[in-house]
């Protein structure tokens, strides 16, 4: 088991500031509430997408008319 005493840290999706991987950092993996914001905004606007194969694509059609 690996044990540091430095916590790890990551590139904020958003601005890309390493943050800590810590518990006490509430906004992890972003740096601070804004860019979480930021980043939730991008996905309700649909900046950001899941890519679907075509059939997956026709199922969910015909699952939603029935």
């Amino acid at each position: 088991m690996m044990s540091s005493s430095t916590p790890r840290q990551v590139a904020c999706p958003t601005c890309k500031t390493p943050v800590d991987w810590t518990p006490e950092n509430r906004f992890r993996p972003f740096c601070t509430e804004r860019c979480k914001l930021i980043d939730l905004g991008q996905w309700a606007t649909e900046q950001y997408r899941v890519a679907a194969e075509e059939d997956d694509l026709d199922e969910m059609t015909r699952n939603s008319l029935n």
